[in-house]
């Protein structure tokens, strides 16, 4: 094991830092490198925000989204649609289809998937808050935008069946070949999901 270059509280920044995704030690060593170089410019303001954080950063109880306000700033938008809920795994996902802006709909955020073999059961994550909020009559339809892994689908068809005494529409998002690719450079389980679901013209 190599001898520390540094004190021990730089030793503790290059450690939680190399915890972050995409961040192993090496990466970590050079974020805090460049941090320590631009501590005015950097390294105070990020202090300050993670402080800010730690003390107003709170899981929103309608949704499951992560804010500074109870309820969400998605849930107490009156633009939004509240006859749709968009169903995601984990609040990266509701980050990402809200930067594709497709859809003014409510989300709903499960907190994960259902693994048998991980140990995760349906009360592990938020389902039966979901049945709830889609027991209201203004629940037109639930849009399943999960992966499409063999988790992610377990817990598709689980949520289908538990809202199949509803009178709503439960869809999912399409799988198959993206926009932009190539069928030359598509793996055959894309391909034949795409093949599975296709429209018409």
């Amino acid at each position: 094991m190599s001898a520390p270059v540094a004190g021990p509280e730089i030793e503790r920044l290059v450690q939680l830092l190399s915890k972050l995704p995409g961040l192993g030690p090496r990466s970590a060593r050079r974020a805090v490198l460049h941090l320590v170089r631009k501590r005015i410019e950097l390294l105070s303001p990020l202090a300050d925000a993670m402080q800010i954080a730690v003390e107003r950063i709170v899981i929103c109880d309608a949704c499951g989204n992560i804010d500074t306000c109870q309820p969400c700033t998605i849930c107490i938008d009156p633009r939004r649609d509240n006859s749709t809920i968009i169903v995601v795994e984990s609040v990266g996902d509701l980050w990402a289809l809200e930067r594709a802006g497709a859809m003014r709909a409510r989300y709903h955020v499960l907190g994960g998937t259902l693994s048998p073999l991980d140990g995760v059961g349906p009360k592990d994550l938020h389902i039966d808050a979901l049945i709830t909020r889609c027991a209201d009559e203004q629940v037109k339809e639930v849009i399943l935008a999960v992966n499409a892994t063999v988790d992610g689908q377990t817990t598709a068809h689980y949520i289908t069946d538990l809202l199949s005494h509803f009178s709503l529409k439960v869809t999912r998002l399409a799988h198959g070949v993206p926009v932009g690719g190539e069928l030359d450079y598509l793996d055959e389980g894309t391909l034949s999901a795409a093949m599975r679901q296709r429209t018409a013209m």
